[in-house]
């Protein structure tokens, strides 16, 4: 089916009202280039910042290309959902009880690629509806796409120099979704960035990991740290880690655009289990089958079980010294992985335990 300039405009603005149904608080849609976006990637390449996620490399062309990813593309209709929930602790209350867990806010509920790809598809069969069949791909954070800079120029939002999309309205806590189309809608203004001369966030940084203004060393990211990693914390900066035991909110809570953040009404990304307030000493006791069962929908489970344990132990060698922290650590003195044996040692000797 062919629409005219008149009938994508309408088609584009129905889309909007759409996708604001479906509970995404923006939608906004760009011809994708990504020149600048690519060139950049590959610097970031070059350097080593990806650490061992080699699949970037590897699928750096893909990235660079909608079109190569999704053949026949022509636009991307951006989106994205606030999920900060006013009924979690605060981060700056969890900072103050390093007995405590942190676990970056987006996790504490149920699994964003399970409530957004879904309403993406939804969203797309309201546009089938509407003109017929037509050629897309739903995304989020789960394909070669590079989101962000697709949505700063979708006018979501800028690219600020933690890395993070930033929007003037509605800060950062919210989550980006695509979809790669051939529909040639009306595309939208890019957003302007708008950091200026601020560098809260790289002072923010408990590990350093943003080594310049928008250049972060995943190295030395605590999210990929405690995520995407799946060897030994570097010892050099597990004090550093306090008590983040899945991700890290520092920067985006040291961010000024986020007075201007919205809590989200969404159900799902309520606090599940007490996870915005956990206590490290009673996590670190759950057997395998508790935690499959508590962190069943979340995206926690990323970090797998052992990593999960690793992540805790050097929480714990952070924590006070407690007769709780100490007991829960010798549960685990003879863990059946040597990653989490040697953090428990790390962790056992941090108390003054050989």
């Amino acid at each position: 089916m062919t629409l005219s300039t008149a009938e994508l405009a309408d088609l584009a603005q129905q889309i909007r009202a759409w996708a604001a149904e479906l509970g995404f608080q923006q939608l906004g849609i760009a011809a994708p280039d990504l020149a600048r976006a690519s060139a950049r990637l590959h610097e970031w390449l070059d350097q080593g910042y990806h650490a061992d996620m080699e699949w970037m490399r590897r699928h750096a062309g893909l990235r660079s290309s909608p079109a190569a990813t999704v053949p026949g593309t022509v636009r991307v209709i951006s989106v994205r959902m606030d999920y900060s929930r006013a009924d979690a602790w605060p981060g700056a209350r969890l900072a103050a009880e390093p007995d405590r867990g942190w676990i970056a806010r987006y996790a504490l509920g149920r699994d964003y690629h399970r409530i957004m790809r879904p309403r993406l598809q939804r969203l797309a069969t309201r546009i089938s509806e509407a003109i017929g069949p037509f050629g897309y791909r739903a995304f989020v954070d789960s394909g070669p796409v590079m989101e962000k800079p697709l949505a700063q120029q979708a006018g979501l939002g800028w690219i600020g120099k933690h890395g993070n999309l930033v929007n003037a309205g509605a800060g950062s806590w919210f989550l980006l979704g695509e979809l790669l189309t051939d529909l040639a809608l009306p595309v939208d203004t890019p957003a302007e960035n708008h950091c200026g001369s601020c560098t809260a966030c790289l002072a923010a940084c408990p590990t350093g990991a943003i080594v310049a203004p928008y250049v972060v060393d995943a190295r030395r990211c605590i999210s990929y740290l405690t995520i995407e990693n799946r060897g030994p914390i570097p010892e050099a900066l597990r004090r550093a880690l306090g008590n983040r035991v899945f991700g890290c909110d520092d920067c985006q809570l040291a961010c000024p655009w986020n007075k201007f953040a919205r809590f989200s009404a969404e159900a799902d990304f309520a606090p599940r289990h007490g996870l915005d307030r956990p206590s490290l000493a009673e996590m670190f006791l759950w057997s395998e089958a508790t935690w499959l069962e508590r962190t069943a929908g979340s995206a926690i489970r990323r970090a797998g079980f052992t990593g999960w344990l690793r992540n805790l132990a050097v929480a714990l060698g952070n924590a006070p010294t407690t007769p709780q922290v100490l007991a829960a650590l010798e549960t685990q003195r003879d863990h059946p992985a040597e990653l989490v044996r040697e953090h428990v040692r790390w962790a056992l000797q941090q108390h003054g335990q050989g």
